[in-house]
């Protein structure tokens, strides 16, 4: 009897320890399920997940991007897929797209058309990019005449350009680098010749013709002499602007004479009606008295387009003298009934 209760409680013994052994193995093979490296599961049932990877910028092309922008910049790295706003020299860029291994985003025009690196933010929040580069008016109140007789601006108000949105400091950005401007097309020497010298005369070689009725035909002539264009007998400026030709320095006269040789020199005359043809270096000429003939003339040295679809143009000139005069208050504010139109490069 009693070696038979032994047995019995021997065998009952075994039977509870191998229940336990198979509970302890099934628990294990749950743990560890769909685990082919034999690593074990989280004790208790948690779960865990990786951290997301810092954003890291490693490489940007083209390294070097034309004054006026416009093209499309690559930020290429690891861990970008959050980044969703974009600053360039502090000016919101357009178009961010981004995945996990790049960033790309449309370089704006540099704010003054000069050769200079730019940082590069990314941010994880978006930035709402500004219409203009360029915040405010830059005088256009001012009491010079335009090429009319007459102070008609005295009492004229500058309307700045709408203000964006602030946008964040570089020093908050998940990720940096950098990028060249440089005078790499016609356009871009233009415009950094244009922006040069709008207020810092070119004397020694140009001289001013301000004295002899206003200088902005003579600066605009300068302008295309950095986009490419040569001096020629019919259009010159010589000794300082001690010889030039009426061409060169009188818009009654430069006007018809680019309309003229529009098919030598790729231009098209175009109304104030065609702004969506308009482009960064293109020609403006107005007409302040309403009489057919023109007064004054500018380059065009930003084109943009407001959140209402209204295409604003600024442009750089002499008499007045300033980079980012606004061509609606021009002939509106300043010369009430003005007129204006443009000669367009073709390409």
């Amino acid at each position: 009897m009693t070696a038979s209760m032994n047995r019995r409680a021997l065998l009952s013994l075994a039977g509870v320890a191998g229940i336990g052994l198979a509970v302890a193995a099934c628990s294990s093979g749950s743990d560890d399920a769909g685990k082919k490296d034999g690593s074990k599961g989280p004790v208790g049932g948690e779960t865990t997940s990786s951290p997301s990877a810092k954003p890291v910028a490693k490489s940007l092309t083209p390294a070097q991007v034309p004054l006026v922008g416009g093209v499309t910049v690559t930020v290429a790295g690891t861990g970008l897929a959050a980044v969703k706003g974009v600053t360039v020299g502090g000016v919101a860029a357009r178009d961010v797209t981004a995945t996990g291994t790049k960033v790309t985003f449309t370089a704006p025009h540099q704010a003054m058309y000069t050769a200079v690196d730019a940082a590069v933010a990314l941010f994880t929040e978006s930035i709402e990019p500004s219409p203009s580069a360029n915040q405010s008016s830059d005088g256009n109140g001012s009491a010079a005449n335009d090429g009319q007789t007459g102070a008609t601006q005295d009492s004229a108000t500058a309307t700045p350009t709408p203000t964006a949105a602030p946008v964040p400091d570089a020093s908050t950005a998940v990720a940096t680098s950098s990028m060249a401007y440089a005078a790499l097309t016609d356009v871009d020497r233009q415009l950094q010749y244009a922006m040069a010298h709008w207020k810092d005369y070119n004397l020694s070689e140009y001289g001013t013709m301000n004295p002899i009725g206003g200088d902005c035909a003579n600066y605009v002539s300068q302008t295309l002499i950095a986009r490419g264009w040569e001096q020629r007998s019919d259009w010159y400026n010589r000794a300082a602007g001690a010889e030039h030709s009426a061409t060169w320095t009188y818009c009654p006269t430069m006007d018809p004479w680019l309309e003229t040789n529009a098919a030598e020199f790729g231009l098209t005359r175009r109304s104030s009606d065609e702004r969506d043809e308009v482009k960064v270096g293109d020609i403006v000429f107005y007409d302040w008295n309403a009489n057919g003939s023109p007064d004054h003339t500018t380059i065009v040295s930003e084109v943009f387009t407001e959140p209402d679809g209204t295409i604003r143009i600024k442009s750089a000139s002499h008499n007045q003298d300033g980079p980012y005069r606004d061509l609606d208050e021009m002939i509106t504010v300043q010369h009430p009934g003005g007129t204006a139109w443009f000669h367009t490069f073709d390409a």
